[in-house]
C-alpha cells in the first residue's frame, strides 16, 4: 500500500520544482524560477540571467547595483531576461503552445512580465513571494488572471 498522507499537492510540487529551477540563475540580486504548466505537465521552465552567448551578471557584475537602481523600477536597464520571460520564449521556442497554462513563479510577476503572461494566453499565477509592482497586480486583475500566493514547502493530499 501506498502512503499518500506526505504527498505534495500539485501546487506544492510545481512550486518546489520553481525552486530548484530559480537555484540556475545567474542574476547577483535575486534567484528567480519559472514553471509553465498545462494538464499537470511541465512545458517549459525559466529563470532569470543574461540572454544565451552573453556573459552572465555572475562574470560581468550587476549593471543594475553599479547604477544604484531600485528593485521594481527600470527594468530594462539591466542584462538579464526574466524567469517569466525566458519560459515563455522556451516554450515559443520549441513550437510549444503556453494558451491555458498556469505559471507557476518565485515572485510574483513584474508589470513587463504581466503583460507578456497577458497575451500568450496563460490563465493563472501561482507564486511564493511579493514584488514591488503595483501596476502588475492592476493589469492581471483587469485581464481576469488571477494571482495566487502560496508557500512552497506546506504538504498536502495527493489530488
Amino acid at each position: 500500500m501506498v502512503k499518500t498522507e506526505n504527498r505534495p499537492s500539485w501546487e506544492t510540487y510545481f512550486m518546489n520544482i520553481t525552486n530548484l529551477v530559480a537555484q540556475r540563475s545567474t542574476c547577483l540580486r535575486r534567484a528567480v524560477g519559472a514553471v509553465l504548466v498545462k494538464d499537470k505537465r511541465i512545458l517549459s521552465t525559466g529563470y532569470n540571467g543574461a540572454p544565451t552567448n552573453l556573459k552572465h551578471c555572475l562574470e560581468v557584475g550587476c549593471l543594475r547595483e553599479q547604477m544604484g537602481i531600485e528593485s521594481g523600477t527600470m527594468h530594462e536597464l539591466c542584462r538579464g531576461i526574466h524567469a517569466e520571460q525566458n519560459a515563455i520564449i522556451q516554450a515559443a521556442y520549441h513550437g510549444v503552445s503556453v494558451k491555458g497554462a498556469v505559471i507557476y513563479c518565485t515572485n510574483q510577476p513584474c508589470s513587463i512580465c504581466a503583460r507578456m503572461i497577458i497575451n500568450a494566453g496563460i490563465v493563472k499565477i501561482y507564486y511564493r513571494s511579493g514584488y514591488a509592482d503595483s501596476l502588475a497586480k492592476e493589469l492581471l486583475a483587469e485581464a481576469n488572471i488571477e494571482l495566487k500566493q502560496i508557500e512552497s514547502d506546506n504538504q498536502g493530499e495527493g489530488s
